[in-house]
């Protein structure tokens, strides 16, 4: 019987555990596993023989004979009534016999959902990520994740504040730039090439910026969170000169969506994603400035909670949404 071999490995997880204890039980001088146990009187009672159920079992007639002896005595009850052709059930074993059959049944189709669930993701799984994330790389490809993971059902939550993931029940997160919480484990997923852009509307007032140094005439809109310290500050790299400064502005958002319409209604200056706004830079509506001085492209990054037991579902997220940064060409 196949859950006979997988029985050991299933109770190795509970060795140090309560469950451990009430799964086992001490036959005579030797701790037998009670399942197993049960396995074996099932066989041997639907066998009606010691010898063909240890055959079947590939075990010797002795360890199955000794065994459901073991189990009689634990019990205190006759189990089967032997002759010396054949075993057969006593009235306190037909009801036994039932009982473990339900049992087992219950444990194969457990290890057996397990199992599945491992080959194909399946259930619950909710993420939070930025705005961005969620609108402009997530949301265009979703029904290309539906069509791969059927039977994941995804909640997207979008925000990009600290995140108790226990506490509210969040599988992983997704997050740009510098990470600070060292209590979780992070998966690079790529990198997001960033630009500095601004509506055509604004350009006309303020002129093209050609050199960090321009902006002091110029202004920016602010973006804030809870793990941006500075909203106005804008950073560069230029080969190996980095430059930040604070840019002077008279709005801010904490919202991606928000953020980009203040930049196309002409408040300002923007750091943005270039996948985030590729539409309104090939149409003409956001024009990039200071392209020689780009901001340093931003990691992205998946977190959760533990490695040893990851999640299919988290698994295959983190994968599918790591492929879709590398095929977008954002990295």
């Amino acid at each position: 019987m196949a859950l006979l071999k997988k029985s050991g490995k299933l109770l190795s997880l509970f060795s140090n555990h309560e469950q451990y204890r009430l799964l086992t039980q001490r036959f005579g001088e030797k701790r037998v596993d009670r399942i197993q146990a049960m396995q074996v009187f099932v066989r041997v009672a639907e066998a009606g023989s010691f010898i063909h159920a240890a055959e079947t079992l590939s075990l010797p007639a002795s360890t199955v004979t000794s065994t459901v002896k073991r189990l009689e005595k634990h019990l205190q009850v006759r189990l089967l009534n032997r002759t010396t052709r054949r075993v057969n059930l006593t009235p306190e074993g037909a009801r036994y016999l039932v009982q473990c059959q339900e049992i087992l049944s219950l444990i194969e189709q457990t290890e057996s959902s397990l199992t599945d669930s491992v080959k194909r993701p399946q259930g619950r799984l909710r993420v939070d990520m930025p705005g961005g994330i969620a609108h402009f790389i997530v949301m265009p490809h979703l029904h290309d994740f539906y069509r791969r993971y059927p039977d994941i059902y995804l909640m997207m939550g979008v925000n990009d504040r600290q995140v108790d993931l226990v506490q509210e029940g969040v599988d992983c997160v997704i997050r740009t730039g510098e990470l600070h919480d060292s209590t979780l484990v992070a998966r690079p997923l790529g990198q997001l090439r960033w630009v500095t852009c601004a509506s055509p509307v604004y350009l006309r007032e303020y002129g093209i910026p050609h050199h960090p140094d321009d902006l002091s005439q110029h202004r920016a809109i602010h973006y804030f969170s809870a793990n941006r310290r500075h909203a106005g500050d804008m950073h560069f790299v230029n080969g190996t000169e980095k430059r930040s400064l604070t840019v002077n502005g008279i709005a801010a958002a904490n919202e991606t969506g928000l953020y980009i319409s203040m930049c196309l209604a002409g408040f300002g200056l923007a750091q943005l994603a270039e996948r985030v706004v590729a539409d309104h830079l090939r149409e003409g509506r956001l024009i990039e400035v200071l392209a020689d001085w780009q901001p340093a492209p931003v990691p992205v990054s998946v977190l959760y909670p533990h490695q040893r037991f990851l999640s299919p579902a988290v698994r295959a997220f983190a994968d599918w949404i790591a492929e879709r940064i590398r095929s977008d060409n954002v990295g």
